[in-house]
């Protein structure tokens, strides 16, 4: 893994126009050597020598030379670019999503408001009951948090189908939650739904990747993932993992938040699933 890359990728929404050129030209060119002087550099990538030491500065260097010595210390290393093509190795393009999911989590952390997500547990510990609803991809990222969150002692449900979420949603009473969860945060059918529920008094909250998201106006608290979709997006692993990585992180906080009643859950979880169990294969 070139972590320089990886490095440069990850911070480049935060870089302004000429610093962008500059991580363009690394990206473009993985295993070279950075030229001899700034100025070399600064003529290949059409930018400034104050923009490259800004930018060295970004990923955590003292200056250009720190990072032309860095550069070099990974050239040995294997160079993993981020876009999918007809020529890869099928090993090849495991690493490619391994480090796309990588850039996924560390982005998400990055965009994710910690008192969003506070909030959102706070909200849900509290609530007697918590739906939540998706399509697609959505749908079992939905139904994931809602057997994690039943297991950890709090009633959740998940729906997947349009009609069944309307016909929850109207059953669902104040003091309950309302979760959507929905990648592009445009899915007609959820977005009327949360609409719906929020009409009625009933918290909402969302999971969304897509900022400023038509989801985002009818959510009480919005937990925002960061990904970067590829032309095969529908086939990304990464947006589907920063949601799943928001639903741990959830159920992990209401675990211990129910502490004093987690041995007796676990204990129940346990004989509630006995029969489901093969005893000896010999009896």
């Amino acid at each position: 893994m070139n972590k320089i890359i990886l490095k440069a990728q990850l911070l480049y929404g935060d870089m302004g126009k000429s610093e962008k050129k500059v991580a363009d030209w690394l990206i473009s060119h993985p295993g070279d050597n950075l030229p001899m002087s700034i100025s070399e550099l600064a003529e290949l990538c059409e930018s400034s020598e104050s923009t490259i030491v800004r930018f060295a500065r970004r990923l955590g260097f003292s200056g250009y030379a720190e990072l032309k010595i860095s550069v070099a210390g990974e050239q040995e290393k294997k160079v993993v670019l981020p876009t999918i093509d007809e020529n890869d190795s099928c090993f090849e393009i495991l690493g490619k999503i391994c480090n796309d999911a990588y850039l996924s989590f560390e982005r998400t952390k990055r965009t994710i408001a910690p008192e969003n997500i506070a909030a959102a547990a706070n909200l849900i510990a509290g609530a007697r009951k918590t739906v939540l609803i998706g399509l697609g991809s959505s749908a079992s990222v939905a139904q994931d948090a809602a057997n994690k969150f039943l297991r950890a002692g709090y009633e959740a449900y998940s729906y997947g189908d349009t009609h069944m979420q309307m016909i929850a949603t109207s059953r669902m009473k104040e003091g309950d939650v309302l979760v959507g969860v929905s990648q592009s945060g445009a899915s007609k059918d959820i977005v009327e739904a949360m609409r719906f529920a929020k009409s009625r008094g009933i918290s909402t909250i969302c999971i969304t990747g897509t900022d400023r998201s038509p989801i985002m106006k009818q959510s009480d608290i919005v937990l925002l993932t960061d990904t970067e979709e590829t032309k095969h997006s529908s086939l990304a692993l990464s947006s589907h993992l920063s949601r799943l990585v928001v639903i741990d992180s959830l159920c992990y906080y209401l675990v211990y938040r129910n502490e004093a009643n987690r041995g007796d859950f676990e204990n129940e979880n346990q004989n509630s699933l006995k029969s489901k169990r093969v005893n000896d294969a010999n009896e």
